[in-house]
């Protein structure tokens, strides 16, 4: 079991993450934890994905895409579309890489945590809904429903987060990604 300077990392995380993003991480990762703890999920594992979810997610496009070249990571057409996508996979390369994270299950929280993915793990499910729901949010969509589903069914919880993310995308004609409508038809009995 890895042992985690969680005190270390959010000394990095507040020089790296501007103020904003730095309080919304701070609510992942507890909402993250509050949810592992209901839902049987290692606590710590659920806390460090949820506190670098968003690692990647202030820096420039320019340092995002070499950040990218250098860690070999291939970008799908949506991500080269929307570039705000990219933070997710790249998140988890740098949380490796500049964090020192090695747990592949935290790794993977990370890089599914925007765009979710069909049959996901507890733990990213875990850390996918902690980020839409955590108490710094702006009212979402059915997000006071969202908070009450989260703890008694993740399955339903991810339906409902992913139809009200299309829905938002769709309203907005902005690029839907794939892995999400893929994702809604696998969470949709």
């Amino acid at each position: 079991m890895d042992c985690y300077d969680i005190t270390e990392m959010k000394m990095r995380l507040l020089k790296e993450l501007n103020p904003r993003r730095y309080e919304h991480t701070l609510g992942v990762a507890s909402t993250a934890f509050c949810l592992a703890l209901k839902h049987g999920v290692d606590c710590e594992k659920a806390y460090v994905a949820g506190l670098l979810h968003d690692c990647a997610k202030c820096l420039s496009e320019d340092k995002s895409l070499a950040l990218c070249k250098k860690y070999k990571l291939e970008l799908t057409d949506s991500e080269k579309k929307t570039p705000s996508l990219i933070h997710a996979p790249l998140g988890a390369a740098y949380a490796k890489n500049k964090y020192g994270v090695e747990d592949e299950e935290i790794l993977e929280a990370i890089k599914w945590h925007t765009t979710g993915k069909p049959d996901m793990s507890v733990l990213e499910k875990i850390v996918f809904i902690a980020d839409y729901m955590e108490p710094n949010r702006k009212k979402l969509l059915g997000l006071d429903e969202i908070r009450k589903v989260a703890f008694d069914d993740l399955d339903l919880c991810m339906k409902l987060i992913l139809e009200n993310t299309i829905q938002h995308l769709k309203n907005k004609e902005m690029n839907i990604n794939a892995m999400s409508v893929e994702a809604l038809k696998y969470y949709t009995p």
